[in-house]
């Protein structure tokens, strides 16, 4: 029992300092949706999207981009997003032009110290999902 208490006790003291960014990074990159529900075929409606956070603390950022509809035009997006863990993140943005609200949960895989790939889920208020996939670059402090 005694054993058991201590190493959870490490485990979440040592839990702060295992996150691979740090607050004031940034991290900034680019991906294009996958699959999107309002699709109605191959790159007649494709949406990319470019997107900066700013680690605020190690597990919430702020962020902003854009994202490019081909035939739609032009969306601001802002909002956050929180990494319980490390890998993984939920999101939350608005989407100022196309007037919508996205939500979704994300993961992140390391290719390098500044290099993840990025695979996203967003459900969008306006009744649309879509699946992205992308690259970010973590710029350190």
């Amino acid at each position: 029992m005694g054993r058991t208490l201590l190493f959870t006790l490490s485990l979440s003291l040592l839990a702060p300092y295992v996150f691979g960014q740090v607050a004031r990074d940034f991290m900034v990159g680019g991906g294009f949706d996958l699959v999107k529900t309002d699709n109605e075929g191959f790159v007649q409606k494709a949406q990319i999207g470019f997107e900066g956070n700013y680690f605020l603390t190690r597990q919430f950022t702020a962020s902003a981009g854009l994202e490019f509809w081909v035939n739609d035009g032009v969306s601001f997006a802002f909002g956050g997003r929180w990494y319980p863990i490390e890998n993984f993140f939920t999101r939350i943005r608005g989407l100022v032009g196309e007037n919508d609200v996205s939500i979704g949960a994300g993961w992140n895989k390391p290719i390098t110290a500044t290099w993840h790939f990025e695979a996203i889920g967003d459900f969008y208020f306006k009744g649309e999902f879509g699946i992205r996939m992308g690259l970010m670059y973590i710029i350190r402090r």
